[in-house]
């Protein structure tokens, strides 16, 4: 099955809009440089989120999870004009690498990077937001999800990634793992919340699209 699954990942990679040098080069030099490039969206998944926020146009994005840049810059693509996205990460080891490669897009006007806990981060925020990607602490996944809805304008979304986790939701053996069970309340939270409608998707390790009513 899994040999299956790897044909069909080259077959999707291999027919779909291929990564443009920018990106390649910012992943190859996350793959040279950090301990975990797998943290990278990478471009099946970059190309769904830069797809994606061209068809919100979104004016305000929020970022949880800034790695080394790869998804602010894909979703930045997609700003309105006069559009502006904040991401936001604790480790600030990475932020010079992402801050070079947003100065590389011609982004550096748009993204803004915030170094801290986004718990406290986004407590302090009071703009809303048209679309909100979450990629960062798994097992905080469903307090990221509780600030940032009232945050989130009526129409907006949400984007979570890595909701599958790697299959290990309907592996019982891994349910006693923190961050298991982080995704695991995020997905039931997000499923019996009548504020959104959602649907989750197999793009990579599982992607949650949300729908604010």
């Amino acid at each position: 099955m899994r040999k299956f699954d790897q044909g069909i990942d080259q077959y999707i990679l291999d027919l779909s809009t291929p990564e443009d040098p920018l990106l390649a080069e910012l992943s190859r030099e996350t793959h040279l440089k950090t301990t975990h490039p797998n943290m990278l969206s990478g471009p099946v998944l970059g190309k769904y989120l830069e797809m994606l926020s061209h068809m919100i146009k979104p004016r305000r994005i929020l970022e949880i999870g800034t790695f080394t840049g790869y998804s602010a810059i894909c979703l930045a693509r997609g700003l309105a004009d006069g559009g502006r996205l904040i991401t936001v990460d604790i480790n600030d080891e990475l932020g010079d690498m992402a801050s070079r490669y947003f100065a590389k897009a011609g982004m550096s006007d748009r993204i803004e990077q915030v170094h801290g806990n986004a718990l406290d981060i986004m407590e302090d925020m009071t703009e809303s937001f048209d679309l909100v990607f979450i990629d960062g602490d798994k097992r905080e996944y469903t307090r990221y999800y509780e600030l940032v809805v009232p945050k989130l304008r009526s129409g907006g979304y949400i984007l979570a990634d890595n909701v599958l986790w790697s299959g290990k939701v309907i592996d019982p053996g891994s349910k006693n793992d923190p961050e298991t069970r982080g995704i695991l309340a995020f997905n039931n939270r997000v499923s019996r919340d009548t504020r959104v409608e959602n649907v989750i998707l197999s793009v990579r390790d599982g992607i949650q699209l949300v729908r604010k009513f």
